[in-house]
């Protein structure tokens, strides 16, 4: 039977150029280690969801090795709201009760850990979900947080102090993609969980792995040098124009900005934060030469 070719040659120029634009990156990234920061947005659309999942085993396939770490802010907030549980928020962090701690821990573990391998396993059983209490992974410290010069509690939160990058590694080894949620042991209270920041947590792995990228997904399209003016979205920027922004930027994009900041300092090439809500945003920085997003590196 004789078959009608219907392919829009200009069309298949098109993916076949932009197959050969990623060439460059499918090298350069090829066996190294992509830590991804996985929430936002992205988090709580199906759609968005699948895209990302699809993301995570391309690289999988193509011989990166990617690495996923995911908070839970939306769900959080969802499940402590059907709870009566109050949530509050103190520049950028969220205050977690004791109460709400044990919320915390089971929304990230068991809720979002296995739906989002699942996910990722729909493309082959490759994901291995972990918790950053599993094999001593994160050991985490309470912190608080300084508002206008005042020190604020944050109840159970903590800072990652400690990374032991062994249980990731033995995943990695395995041909494996870890997906790990980010609450951390108490070292000054064994038996108590931290609820930490997942950007911060994703940055210290990808230091403690010795990742060449960090990529951490957030909800706007990167930073903006003079928010709100659209026109002021920065692409690139060194580690030393970023500490010298740092103090200015909106509470909520602290966090994300501090963890690329030290995570270039701590040796990994390059850090970017990436608008979550595009589908197939983390193919699109990976594997072209304008990327998507703000991308910081060292200088």
């Amino acid at each position: 039977m004789t078959e009608i070719q219907d392919t829009d040659p200009d069309e298949a120029s098109h993916k076949a150029a932009t197959l050969i634009e990623s060439l460059p990156w499918l090298q350069r990234f090829r066996d190294q280690i992509v830590v991804i920061k996985y929430g936002g947005n992205a988090m709580v659309s199906e759609e968005l969801q699948d895209a990302f999942a699809a993301d995570v085993a391309y690289l999988r396939y193509v011989g990166v090795k990617p690495v996923v770490v995911h908070g839970g802010g939306p769900q959080i907030s969802s499940m402590l709201d059907r709870l009566a549980i109050p949530s509050e928020f103190k520049g950028g962090y969220r205050f977690t009760s004791t109460e709400a701690i044990s919320v915390v821990r089971m929304v990230l573990t068991g809720q979002i850990n296995p739906q989002l391998v699942a996910k990722i396993n729909a493309y082959g059983p490759h994901a291995a979900g972990l918790s950053g209490e599993d094999a001593g992974l994160f050991g985490g410290r309470r912190r608080g947080v300084v508002i206008e010069g005042i020190e604020h509690d944050l109840g159970s939160v903590g800072d990652v102090v400690e990374v032991d990058p062994q249980a990731v590694l033995d995943q990695l080894a395995a041909g494996r993609i870890p997906v790990v949620s980010s609450i951390a042991p108490d070292l000054d209270q064994p038996g108590h969980s931290l609820n930490v920041n997942a950007d911060a947590a994703a940055s210290a792995l990808a230091v403690a792995l010795g990742a060449a990228k960090l990529v951490v997904l957030t909800d706007v399209p990167g930073l903006y040098a003079d928010w709100p003016r659209r026109d002021s979205l920065v692409s690139h920027l060194t580690s030393t124009e970023l500490r010298a922004m740092l103090p200015s930027l909106e509470s909520g994009m602290i966090p994300k900005m501090q963890a690329c900041l030290e995570a270039v300092e701590g040796g990994v090439d390059t850090a970017a934060i990436i608008d979550g809500r595009v589908p197939h945003s983390v193919l699109v920085e990976i594997f072209t030469s304008k990327g998507i997003g703000t991308e910081v590196v060292l200088g």
